[in-house]
């Protein structure tokens, strides 16, 4: 089983599959990797940001540092469902997560008012300050739900290499302060998996030989700046510098 942290920071990388890849690589990898309990899971996102959507425009043009935040579930929540209010920054290619767990409709009570509680631990409470501190200087609205189906796969003798695939990638603009589901619409139909590799240092060199036989290379691809780009962005909008 694979503990979900409350901070941790890695680098990731991305690949794009097919589905005749994706089954190839698969019965390259299984000897070595070990799938979470979970199986094929749903994880579903809020991304919150400014009225302009100037933290998603700042993360195309590729900083040194860049930051998200979203609430994330675990499968369709219910009230009493845990999920987590999570920010995502990368800086200099490296990946760090900070997020603090609570109850869903702890959650949505949070958006309408975010200083209305404190969390039980010292560490979680510094978490929330930092979240809070986001939401009063960005003035964060949700701006779009991204869902999509996962398999994670983690190495037993090594925690911090793990590799997810993700299928059917989606998203919804509207119905986002009600009841969270993982309905919506594909965002890039034309992939079949995204696959994305966590490490802290190099491949495993099995690994680096696997992608190197089946000709998989890294692409740069955000689910949120994909969605971004595609579907939310207004070309005669008034902000400038977009990259």
């Amino acid at each position: 089983m694979v503990k979900l942290k409350n901070s941790f920071h890695r680098k990731e990388k991305k690949y794009i599959l097919t589905n005749r890849i994706y089954q190839q690589l698969r019965e390259k990898i299984d000897p070595y990797l070990q799938e979470d309990e979970h199986g094929l899971h749903t994880i579903i996102s809020i991304y919150f940001d400014t009225e302009d959507y100037q933290m998603i425009r700042n993360s195309i043009t590729k900083p040194v540092y860049k930051e998200k935040f979203r609430i994330r579930s675990y499968g369709i929540p219910k009230e009493e469902s845990t999920v987590f209010l999570e920010i995502k920054k990368k800086i200099s290619g490296v990946v760090y997560k900070r997020r603090v767990a609570l109850t869903y409709e702890a959650a949505q009570n949070y958006v309408q008012k975010p200083h209305s509680f404190k969390l039980q631990t010292a560490k979680e409470q510094q978490i929330k300050q930092e979240i809070d501190w986001l939401f009063a200087r960005k003035r964060l609205k949700p701006k779009v739900m991204i869902a999509y189906d996962r398999r994670a796969l983690f190495d037993l003798e090594n925690e911090d290499f793990r590799i997810t695939f993700d299928f059917n990638i989606r998203y919804r603009q509207d119905r986002l302060t009600c009841t969270i589901d993982d309905q919506g619409e594909r965002v890039a139909p034309e992939i079949d998996i995204l696959m994305e590799v966590k490490a802290m240092g190099a491949y495993p060199l099995w690994f680096s030989e696997m992608l190197a036989a089946l000709e998989i290379y890294p692409v740069s691809f955000s689910k949120y700046a994909q969605t971004y780009q595609r579907y939310l962005f207004e070309p005669h909008s008034n902000w400038k510098n977009f990259g």
